[in-house]
């Protein structure tokens, strides 16, 4: 196997890496591999098991335990310094020799690198599917994939801290709280535990979490998302969630408090606020119906001549017609 065909691989995958890179920065996105040590803080699995020797599919395999900064997403080398140990992985394919099974860190269902950095990024750049792995997993209460933006995955590492806060996952299993922004499921939070305050005022004695959690979920929580689903809100607001409206609505009724002097219910305040969002629906149609007659009639005024389509495209119209000619 000659040194000049490794070499030609190890160039071009950096290259590939290059350019993978400015499209990145183009498109206002990241081409970097996911730290483990940073998803392992946010996410904190719960416990660990040895899953044995597997076959994994290396799209889902997403980041590495220590050497994210050497390759980009794809695998593909950015650093000079990885040229040894790549080529020499690179020589083993073409010589047809079998190496040894990566070591991956299963988080649920996407992998991070603990051993074999440099055989995941020769495999990809053959175009390989495939690759055998030993797996350990750590076990998590929210689901991870490989498709998942950045931001989606820290959404779901909010998701995992909160669920560890209120253990909503087990006391309502049922539950469909997932906001589209950072931040949200602290702002959730602190509504839960001005809750557990208000049960303590009214029940004279203290308030689990527990408890907390599930008298917000069943009396706040759920009777505004019942509005929301009655009155079709969420068609009126594409690409958001219940969860969403739910924190919308508690800032309406905050505002609707100050209006009026007096406490406002959740039903109540989810009442108005879908009248709102009807309204404002209601009248931005009303708008761009206006906009499309305007910009129509100005169309029409700007060449009032209907377009007729020339039934003979290509002749020669500057030539006379002989028959005209015969007259």
């Amino acid at each position: 196997m000659s040194e000049e065909r490794v070499r030609q691989d190890f160039d071009r995958a950096r290259q590939k890496a290059f350019f993978h890179d400015i499209l990145a920065v183009l498109g206002r996105r990241t081409n970097d591999l996911i730290p483990y040590h940073e998803v392992r803080r946010r996410l904190s699995p719960e416990r660990e098991s040895y899953r044995g020797l597997q076959t994994v599919n290396i799209n889902q395999i997403v980041g590495s335990m220590d050497r994210f900064n050497d390759f980009d997403r794809a695998f593909l080398p950015r650093q000079r310094h990885t040229a040894n140990r790549w080529k020499s992985v690179d020589k083993a394919f073409y010589q047809d020799v079998r190496l040894p099974p990566i070591q991956l860190y299963q988080v649920g269902d996407i992998y991070f690198v603990k051993d074999g950095n440099h055989r995941v990024s020769v495999a990809r750049e053959k175009g390989a599917d495939f690759i055998d792995a030993e797996v350990i997993e750590g076990h998590v209460r929210v689901p991870l994939n490989a498709s998942m933006r950045p931001t989606e995955l820290l959404l779901q590492a909010e998701y995992a801290e909160f669920l560890r806060r209120t253990d909503l996952d087990r006391l309502r299993p049922d539950h469909d709280l997932r906001p589209t922004a950072l931040g949200r499921y602290d702002e959730i939070w602190e509504h839960i535990r001005g809750h557990q305050q208000w049960l303590v005022a009214i029940w004279h004695r203290p308030a689990s979490t527990a408890e907390a959690v599930g008298d917000w979920y069943d009396y706040i929580y759920m009777p505004i998302v019942r509005v929301v689903r009655e009155r079709g809100v969420l068609d009126r607001l594409p690409h958001h969630t219940e969860a969403d409206v739910y924190l919308w609505v508690m800032r309406h009724r905050g505002e609707l408090e100050q209006q009026l002097g007096q406490d406002v219910g959740p039903i109540a305040s989810a009442t108005d606020y879908a009248e709102e969002v009807a309204e404002r629906s209601t009248a931005s149609a009303r708008l761009r119906a206006v906009l499309r007659r305007i910009i129509g009639r100005a169309q029409r005024e700007a060449d009032p001549r209907p377009i007729v389509p020339d039934p003979m495209p290509g002749l020669d119209r500057t030539r006379r017609d002989p028959g005209i000619e015969a007259h």
